[in-house]
């Protein structure tokens, strides 16, 4: 890693076939909706991180992050330059089924969401990628 790569955490809940996304306010993926995660903190390991953030963002205490994909985000400015780059860790974890999500920190809404519903809200691909796949079974 450069000093200039951050890295990230996500994590997925999913019920009964429907996702648990926030509607980031902050960037990136600012106005868009998301699995809940963040940048790591100095000396977080990546499972620690998509727990944090995803407590901090859903205000549900998650457990058992187990590594589903990784990417590799950048995003580049008007002259093709890297604005931002991210080695992203996405996580599926467990969470008491009786927890309810509620948006917090830089989360502006909260809601549980099919595939179906996925492909139509201003979604990061790499959001939808991991939905289809745990959708078709992956």
């Amino acid at each position: 890693m450069t000093s200039t790569d951050k890295p990230g955490s996500a994590a997925i809940l999913e019920r009964d076939g429907r996702f648990l996304l926030v509607l980031r306010r902050n960037p990136p993926s600012a106005d868009m909706y998301a699995f809940p995660g963040g940048r790591a903190e100095p000396g977080e390991t990546p499972e620690q991180t998509a727990l944090r953030e995803f407590h901090e963002e859903t205000g549900i205490s998650a457990r058992n992050p187990r590594l589903f994909s990784t990417y590799d985000l950048k995003t580049h400015a008007a002259d093709g330059s890297v604005n931002s780059h991210f080695l992203l860790s996405v996580f599926r974890v467990d969470a008491d089924r009786d927890a309810v999500a509620e948006a917090a920190d830089d989360a502006a809404a909260v809601g549980w969401y099919t595939v179906e519903e996925i492909r139509r809200l201003p979604v990061p691909q790499s959001v939808l990628e991991c939905a289809e796949r745990l959708a078709g079974g992956e």
